[in-house]
């Protein structure tokens, strides 16, 4: 066979080669359409970043303020309930009784005729207190006390003494006589209304007749009411 014979054998034989591998190529052309495929997964890829990260654009969070509770309206009288103010028991209503631990004592000679003295206690505490009554007076070492005469204030309108300021009595003993006794001094205590111990205070009357009749005054607040009471 001659040598021009032999190349194009060659020929034909390599046309087909290339025929068949082009016929090959095709036939796998599907499965090498991955690439294809790619845009799916590069949309899917698209989709998933085009959707906003929901933490990094969620709206900030803020407490809405609590809305305050309502307050209850307040209960009103019913008609005809209202209360009324008492009346005003004034500044000197809790002012206690005087006591002869608040006071001192004199006894001064009005009339000597009727053994008549004029007894005088004065408020030397720091406090106002109230002359209750009449005073209490005894005669010297004898038993009995003298007689009250003329009516007495009660204790709510009893006489009011501020510090410094004197309550009057009269004290009447009698003419000596038949059945009198004379004492040289007197004791007085002051009437608190209560059983409050006190220590008598003592007044010299020299010459004081004591009788049945001897009779005392309520304490006032002058000397001329004292000694004309009775």
């Amino acid at each position: 066979m001659s040598s021009t014979v032999r190349r194009a054998a060659v020929r034909r034989a390599a046309a087909v080669l290339v025929a068949v591998s082009a016929l090959g190529l095709t036939a796998c052309g599907p499965s090498e359409d991955g690439a294809a495929g790619a845009p799916t997964a590069s949309a899917t890829s698209g989709t998933s970043s085009a959707t906003p990260d929901a933490t990094a654009t969620a709206a900030p969070t803020t407490d809405a303020p609590k809305p305050s509770a309502p307050k209850a309206p307040k209960p009103t009288a019913a008609p005809g309930t209202t209360k009324t103010a008492k009346p005003s028991t004034g500044p000197d209503y809790d002012v206690f009784p005087c006591s002869t631990f608040d006071v001192t004592f004199k006894a001064e000679l009005a009339e000597p005729t009727t053994s008549s003295y004029l007894l005088k206690v004065t408020n030397k505490s720091g406090k106002a207190c109230r002359a209750l009554g009449h005073p209490i007076v005894t005669f010297g070492d004898l038993d009995g006390a003298a007689h009250q005469v003329g009516a007495a204030p009660g204790i709510e309108d009893a006489l009011l003494l501020k510090p410094g300021q004197t309550a009057y009595a009269g004290l009447t003993g009698g003419a000596g006589g038949a059945g009198s006794k004379t004492v040289s001094f007197i004791k007085l205590t002051m009437d608190t209304e209560s059983d409050l111990t006190q220590t008598p205070l003592k007044a010299t009357t020299p010459g004081f007749h004591v009788s049945d009749k001897s009779s005392v005054t309520p304490w006032v607040d002058n000397a001329e009411d004292a000694l004309s009471i009775g």
